[in-house]
């Protein structure tokens, strides 16, 4: 047990640790709220993709352009080079949240001989990079996002450099790692195929893939899917990037919740050895003084 002064100065550096916890933790309440709100405004746009992706592969002819759905099975699975977009947070203190990210795309990657990586956000950015200096990864340095507020126009970026790199055949496979929120109390990694697109996704009996050529389509079938494969991919990774934000706030939040209260326990531990110390230091005081007047 320290004397008062030690426990005054631990208490006070305790209370503005407990001060930065609560302002985080009503940040992330704030920032989350926002973007629950942007990721149900998204939905009514992402189904309607999803519809007219499944309205053209049951209508459009036969010789449609179909590379995105192009699977390239002649390439052995060992020899597929496999582009993994991994979203974590640009900051820390958020529980589990960044660990759980890192573990699952070592996990991925550990399994395939020609990977690389696409990082979003600055802590997996950071981590993997060093990683990459010893030679053990290939990480693509100019591939440079932040997770905070997402966009439609950055995961258009996006979606267009992961498609330009498919269409080149640099990549095979095109997967995206981000964290799935269940719930207000549970949220977890998922990885997600990006490319190439599977008719499967968008069908849900196989007399849905019929194709039917009572469809006109304007200017031209190929041209519409064009258009269209860029938009649903844009919508795939913003809905991962808005869901990954949301996961993170509620992280934080969790984790700021838990170090508040942690703090508040500890301030009222050191409020009684405190008192005891002074109530100590005035029996002293007392028997000293009456030590005095006896003689």
């Amino acid at each position: 047990m320290g004397n008062m002064r030690e426990i005054r100065d631990r208490i006070k550096s305790i209370n503005d640790i407990m001060k930065i916890t609560n302002a985080m933790y009503l940040i992330s309440s704030s920032k989350l709220k926002k973007a629950k709100k942007d990721l149900a405004a998204t939905h009514p746009y992402f189904n309607k993709l999803v519809y007219a992706m499944r309205s053209i592969l049951s209508r459009a002819p036969e010789d449609i352009d179909m590379q995105y759905f192009d699977r390239r099975e002649n390439i052995a699975p060992t020899d597929r080079k496999v582009g993994y977009i991994v979203i974590t947070a640009d900051k820390g203190m958020c529980g589990s949240y960044n660990h759980n990210i890192i573990k699952l795309t070592e996990q991925k990657i550990a399994a395939n001989q020609h990977a690389s990586l696409y990082v979003m956000g600055q802590v997996g950015r950071i981590y993997f990079q060093r990683r990459s200096r010893s030679g053990e990864l290939n990480v693509d340095a100019e591939f440079i996002y932040t997770t905070q507020n997402p966009t439609l126009y950055r995961a258009r970026r996006i979606a267009e450099q992961m498609l330009k790199l498919f269409e080149e055949e640099k990549l095979d496979d095109v997967y995206i790692i981000y964290t799935n929120m269940v719930s207000s109390i549970i949220f977890e990694p998922k990885i997600l195929q990006l490319l190439p697109l599977d008719a499967a996704h968008f069908v849900q009996t196989e007399g849905e893939i019929s194709r039917h050529h009572e469809a006109e389509f304007f200017p031209t079938p190929n041209l519409v899917m064009e258009h269209l494969t860029p938009n649903f991919m844009k919508g795939l990774v913003y809905g991962a990037m808005v869901d990954s934000f949301c996961s993170e706030q509620q992280a934080r939040m969790s984790a700021m919740d838990s170090a508040t209260t942690s703090a508040k326990d500890i301030l009222q531990e050191l409020s009684l050895q405190y008192n005891r110390v002074r109530q100590a230091a005035i029996t002293q005081e007392i028997t000293e003084i009456v030590g005095g007047a006896e003689l």
